[in-house]
């Protein structure tokens, strides 16, 4: 009899849960969010043992502790957990620094953003209540979906908690430009509090651009292809373009609600055309703009008074917030002055409703429209144009769509406009009620195709399997990482060799960088000299290390340790007390490669060149990541240009460009030390790409160690460098 195996955990977690708490006379109440994600997780409650987190809406202060123990056991029940927040954790998290920093600088509003420390301090205090809820429900298989921006931090909180679980993050808003992305106070937290995940989604490629950009730009991290590595770990950025439940909007028409209200609407605007405007009363929706057009085209094109309609359902938002209450105030008195100057007493032309309303009233409109007018200055995606589309069954229909929303992209066949023009609103309206109807029901199929094959729920599933696809690449690319076995292995054989050859790399190895490569900072500390006294004080045991660095450096940090040194990556070698150096002549190369690092030198602030006896250098640690990458592939190329044909070779390496003889690398001091020593265990650890030549020259039996999880020719890798003064104080 086989044993079933229970579904694997999967925690949502989101700035509000699908079932909010109200506070009527006493009593508590719960009432059910609609929204896209909840439509989108209740797929997966088949298939996964789901939990969802987050706030369930209503302040601490408001309940007393008969109250919570009731939500809690409701919630228990649905298998939601709520995090209890404070009337001032409210304010400073969402109300301050979700939605007074965040929501206006994301969406291109940056003079309307406002910062402060108290709100700062107030998002990361709830983020960490956030993360103390995940740590607490989560197991070590669990599958961890982080959503929006009101969580940007809570990535990175559990993964240090939970270093190997599972993490998901996906913002429902658009991300920046880096240029507006760095007004942001505390920007490179948020950059780091993201990438705590495995997988990171956007609507649109353009916001994994533009995130892509931040975290090179703002943390020098490269990536190929969307993938990057932080920390040591693999991340993957990509674009999902969330879907709508397409099934509930294309079967509305048969729905006896929604042909109830079909039939009010139809008797009302009878052979009128109207003209749909449905947004949550927000300045990024551009409502302003859109009954200004449509006073320009009543003025402009007085043919079409008396026979369009504009209807204008604005639904509450952010009631409490000033500027909120002001556009609401702008709405509604720019709509009075419209009807009162080209209204009839049998035509008004703007019907205004300020109201959240149900389904069926939605979906009527949305069959009844001839044309849905949404043009938001700045939107993440904009699920209005997605579900009037789907709605639209073998019935004609306009979309007219801001080109500044994430749903342009998926939707070609809409007519785009620059919301910002309002004479194009204006021509986009009137071209909109010109084509036949065999010609927009057609275009409008082709969408409803597309929207049914990616509807929410393969948007949701296709996120969750994308997380394991990333988690199992991890896996592959970590293969090689040093277990107990392995660790143990090398111990044993290093035990029992007569003969012992140990060579390390310096920076990146047994040092971490630093931005100043000359720094005193960089010398070698106490734990590291008695680490590799200890290995030294067996005879048997020989030590060398091998850098890039100057012998004069290694000297000054060294000469005092029984250890052999190779300087500049085998053109000195300091074996038995004396120097010897390989014969290498620079000839006319010299003055032409130093002169030309020179000059990039100086007009790129941040540079240096360092000059070393076989080799040439320019270091460019400091520089601004994006001047980094530019300069960087141009002084390559250059220096190919001029090394071409010759015997020496351009090498770029961790924020360096070296340029050295080919025959003067780190695989040379491996052949000279084995020719010379003769030891039956040998071991090489490096982090560079000049620890590559080291590692190949090592014999079959030999082992190498890869600092970090970047490809390489070593058998083995570990992720830092802590972990090899540990392994070298096993072996001491």
């Amino acid at each position: 009899m086989s044993v079933r195996k229970d579904p694997k955990k999967l925690l949502i977690v989101s700035n509000r849960l699908p079932l909010s708490v109200i506070k009527k006379n006493g009593r508590i109440e719960f009432k059910k969010s609609a929204g896209g994600l909840s439509t989108a997780v209740s797929s997966l409650k088949d298939t996964y043992n789901l939990t969802w987190i987050g706030w369930p809406g209503i302040a601490n202060e408001d309940l007393t502790a008969a109250d919570k123990r009731k939500i809690t056991k409701e919630f228990k029940a649905q298998n939601l957990i709520p995090v209890f927040l404070t009337k001032s954790q409210i304010e400073r998290f969402y109300d301050g620094y979700s939605n007074d920093s965040i929501w206006p600088l994301f969406h291109y509003f940056q003079y309307l953003a406002s910062y402060s420390d108290k709100n700062w301090n107030g998002y990361q205090q709830v983020n960490k209540l956030f993360a103390k809820q995940v740590i607490k429900n989560a197991d070590e298989d669990s599958t961890i979906w982080v959503h929006d921006y009101q969580l940007m931090l809570l990535p990175g909180m559990i993964r240090t908690s939970l270093p190997d679980s599972s993490i998901g993050f996906f913002l429902h808003i658009p991300f920046p430009s880096y240029e507006l992305f760095r007004l942001l106070p505390k920007g490179q937290e948020i950059l780091k509090g993201i990438l705590g995940a495995d997988l990171i989604g956007f609507h649109i490629y353009d916001y994994v651009r533009h995130f892509l950009s931040s975290i090179y730009r703002g943390l020098g991290l490269r990536h190929t292809f969307g993938s990057l590595v932080y920390k040591d770990r693999l991340v993957n950025v990509d674009a999902f373009p969330i879907g709508i439940d397409y099934d509930k909007f294309a079967n509305a028409h048969k729905s006896e609600r929604v042909k109830k209200q079909l039939e009010v609407l139809e008797g009302h605007y009878k052979d009128k055309t109207i003209i749909l405007s449905v947004d949550r009363l927000d300045y990024t929706k551009g409502i302003l703009n859109r009954l200004e057009a449509f006073e320009i085209l009543l003025k402009k094109y007085p043919q079409y008074r008396r026979k369009v309609n504009l209807i204008v359902i604005a639904v509450p938002s952010r009631i409490g917030v000033e500027i909120y209450r002001q556009l609401r105030g702008e709405v509604e008195t720019t709509i009075s002055r419209i009807n009162g100057a080209y209204g009839t007493v049998d035509w008004t032309p703007i019907s205004y409703q300020y109201k959240n309303l149900p389904f069926s009233e939605v979906a009527a409109l949305f069959i009844r429209s001839d044309i849905a007018l949404l043009t938001p200055l700045r939107d993440g995606m904009n699920l209005v144009a997605k579900e009037y589309v789907a709605s639209k069954q073998n019935r004609p229909g306009a979309l007219i769509l801001s080109e500044m929303t994430g749903a342009s992209d998926e939707l070609p066949e809409a007519i785009t406009v620059n919301p910002n023009d309002i004479n194009s609103i204006v021509d986009a309206t009137v071209n909109a009620m010109k084509p036949s109807t065999k010609s927009q029901v057609a275009e409008l199929k082709k969408i409803q195709q597309r929207l049914k094959n990616y509807d929410v729920y393969a948007w949701a599933e296709d996120f969750i399997s994308s997380i394991d696809e990333t988690k199992k690449v991890q896996s592959q690319k970590s293969h090689k990482l040093i277990g107990e076995e392995s660790l143990a292995k090398i111990i044993r054989n290093f035990k029992k060799a007569d003969k012992r050859l140990i060579l390390l790399d310096y920076d990146g190895t047994l040092r971490n960088f630093t931005s100043d490569h000359t720094s005193r900072k960089n010398s070698p500390t106490q734990k590291i000299k008695k680490t590799l006294i200890n290995l030294c004080k067996n005879k048997n045991t020989k030590v060398c290390v091998v850098s890039g660095r100057p012998k004069e450096m290694l000297d000054k940090w060294f000469a005092d340790l029984p250890v052999s040194l190779a300087a500049e990556h085998g053109g000195w070698i300091k074996n038995d007390g004396e120097w010897s150096r390989q014969d290498i002549f620079w000839r006319d190369y010299h003055s032409q490669v130093l002169d030309l690092m020179n000059k990039y030198s100086e007009r790129t602030p941040g540079s240096t060149v360092e000059v070393k006896d076989f080799s040439l250098v320019w270091h460019y640690r400091n520089v601004s990541s994006e001047l980094a990458n530019v300069r960087s592939a141009n002084l390559i190329n250059k220096l190919s240009e001029v090394l071409e044909g010759s015997e020496f070779e351009v090498h770029s390496g961790s924020k360096v460009i070296e340029v050295k003889a080919k025959d003067t690398h780190k695989g040379t001091v491996v052949d000279d030390l084995m020719a010379q020593y003769k030891p039956d265990f040998t071991l090489a650890i490096g982090d560079d790409y000049t620890d590559e030549d080291m590692f190949r020259s090592l014999p079959d039996d030999g082992y190498g160690i890869k600092v970090g999880l970047r490809e390489t020719d070593a058998r083995y890798q570990v992720t830092s460098v802590d972990e090899v003064i540990k392994l070298l104080a096993k072996l001491a």
